[in-house]
């Protein structure tokens, strides 16, 4: 399967102007032969907590990206704001070349270092959906810090994707936990992150991508643009040539915990 990375420059809070230059990145991804086009999390806003301007309880922002999912014969997964009846979510949600909505996952660990908890409320589900050949599991961010819900999503997901407004100040734990998520639960991890300075924070860029032995199959960088990775389902031959995944007491650590 063809995966587009798109690595953008959030212009903070301005959700028309990046939508029209998600749209460019959507149409050359999908001349580039790319399946799935991915964007980062909160693709449209950057990571506001004024959910009062940013969220939405009218799919505006989906029925756009159906349009483009539509005319372009390409799935796509972005990240956007939700209105609840208390607070807003952080979502993350995946259309079909249909502009079908084929995934809605709720970000699990709000990060509270950045107040986020005070607006938004965690999700409690993984989701998990199939599409060119892959089962698929989206998190979102901060949750990558949390291994225990990677372990279940890799139950079944072959592919993890990781969609982040991850700063540039802690560039090595990005790098760093991505590629151990890869090797822990034996698949294909790709972390798509924005870059340059969004609400006047500084972002690292270098999305990339790991193999499910950990190794690093694609480094975007720092600039924005887009990167096209092509990758085979050859995550069961990787677990049937070191089972790990065989001796783990799920029971255990419950008790533990």
């Amino acid at each position: 399967m063809k995966i587009g990375i798109c690595q953008t420059k959030i212009i903070f809070e301005n959700k028309r102007e990046n939508i029209e230059k998600a749209k460019d990145f959507i149409h050359k991804a999908a001349e580039k032969g790319a399946d799935m086009v991915l964007f980062p999390e909160m693709s449209f806003t950057g990571f506001s907590m004024n959910t009062a301007l940013t969220g939405e309880k009218d799919n505006n922002t989906v029925n756009s990206m159906r349009r483009q999912a539509k005319e372009n014969g390409i799935a796509i997964g972005f990240g956007r704001t939700a209105l609840t009846d208390s607070k807003a979510e952080n979502r993350y949600t995946v259309l079909n070349k249909n502009g079908d909505i084929i995934s809605e996952y709720s970000k699990i660990h709000p990060f509270s270092y950045s107040n986020e908890d005070k607006y938004f409320q965690g999700g409690n589900n993984i989701t998990l959906f199939e599409y060119g050949g892959f089962k698929i599991s989206p998190f979102i961010c901060y949750d990558l810090r949390f291994p225990e819900i990677f372990q279940s999503a890799s139950k079944e997901a072959e592919l993890i994707i990781v969609p982040a407004n991850w700063p540039a100040i802690r560039s090595e734990h990005w790098k760093a936990l991505l590629k151990a998520r890869a090797i822990e639960n034996i698949c294909y991890v790709i972390g798509i992150n924005c870059t340059g300075t969004s609400g006047g924070i500084e972002y690292i860029g270098e999305s990339c991508a790991y193999s499910p032995d950990g190794k690093l199959l694609y480094n975007m960088g720092n600039d924005e643009g887009i990167g096209i990775i092509d990758i085979e389902n050859n995550v069961a031959a990787f677990r049937k040539a070191f089972p790990t995944k065989k001796d783990r007491r799920t029971e255990l650590y419950k008790k533990l915990i």
